[in-house]
């Protein structure tokens, strides 16, 4: 899933609001609203790779993560405008290598961006290796 921040304000060079949405996106994984598989939190936008829980559907996990870290930004760090853009992108992946190749895409994202020389220097990236993340059935699949 896709979504990017209101009117694509660069919000999240602000290392104290991406900390905020980096620890939504991990408490409603640890909460089980999802299991989480990849995520990358860039300047202006969200890229992150899910399974809904047993109880969430897709669009609930993204009210969790948008809604949430607006709420504790808004308590925090209160901003004169909204924090998201409404709605996202979700695009189900249909085999082994669609999924890998948006996992490769989002772990990439920040060298795109030149915000990182590799995956693992970004903090705002669960390719950095400092989050738990879950296996997808797509992940044990070889091919």
């Amino acid at each position: 899933m896709t979504t990017d921040t209101w009117q694509k304000h660069p919000l999240f060079i602000n290392t104290v609001l991406a900390n905020i949405v980096v620890e939504q996106i991990v408490s409603c994984r640890d909460r089980g609203f999802y299991k989480l598989h990849s995520f990358v939190l860039m300047p202006n936008h969200l890229h992150v790779l899910l399974t809904p829980g047993e109880t969430a559907t897709v669009e609930k996990a993204m009210q969790m993560i948008k809604g949430g870290s607006a709420h504790r930004i808004g308590i925090e760090k209160p901003q004169k405008f909204p924090i998201w853009h409404s709605g996202f992108h979700d695009r189900w992946m249909r085999d082994a290598e669609e999924y890998r190749g948006s996992k490769r895409y989002i772990n990439q994202n920040p060298m795109e961006a030149k915000l990182a020389e590799k995956p693992e220097d970004y903090a705002f990236s669960s390719a950095n290796g400092k989050f738990v993340l879950d296996l997808s059935r797509f992940d044990e699949i070889r091919g």
